[in-house]
């Protein structure tokens, strides 16, 4: 059965390491997902992340993140925008998420960006997830 919604399961193996203190997780690479860990390294969600080669698909690894006493840096990550209900958002629309502390991750026209870059782009898009 084809994964009908590859940035889904990012976000779930994302979600199901961080419960489990794992160093890093591994999955399917895409131009996308690489994307998305650009953002989240940025935001300093993750530690760093990285393409290895490999047959048939390409790996990405993300190095995960925690506190100094093993507190999670990702409380929660979730989906907004799915295959079935796709989500849209201009910049002015867009709020900060938990008072500023979290993000929310967009596809726009200037490429995957979280919501702090498309606010003062100015630039709207499809909200990929939210990450607090």
């Amino acid at each position: 059965m084809p994964m009908t919604d590859p940035i889904a399961d990012m976000l779930t193996r994302i979600r199901n390491a961080t419960r489990v203190q794992k160093k890093s997780v591994t999955m399917p690479a895409s131009t996308v997902k690489q994307g998305i860990a650009r953002v989240l390294k940025e935001e300093g969600f993750i530690g760093d992340f990285r393409v290895e080669p490999g047959q048939p698909t390409a790996r990405l690894v993300l190095d995960l993140k925690y506190g100094e006493t093993g507190e999670l840096v990702i409380r929660s990550i979730e989906r907004v925008s799915k295959p079935g209900c796709r989500v849209y958002s201009s910049a002015d629309d867009l709020r900060p998420i938990v008072r500023g502390l979290g993000i929310q991750i967009l596809s726009t026209p200037k490429g995957i960006v979280s919501d702090r870059v498309a606010r003062r782009d100015r630039v709207g898009g499809e909200v990929l997830c939210k990450v607090y």
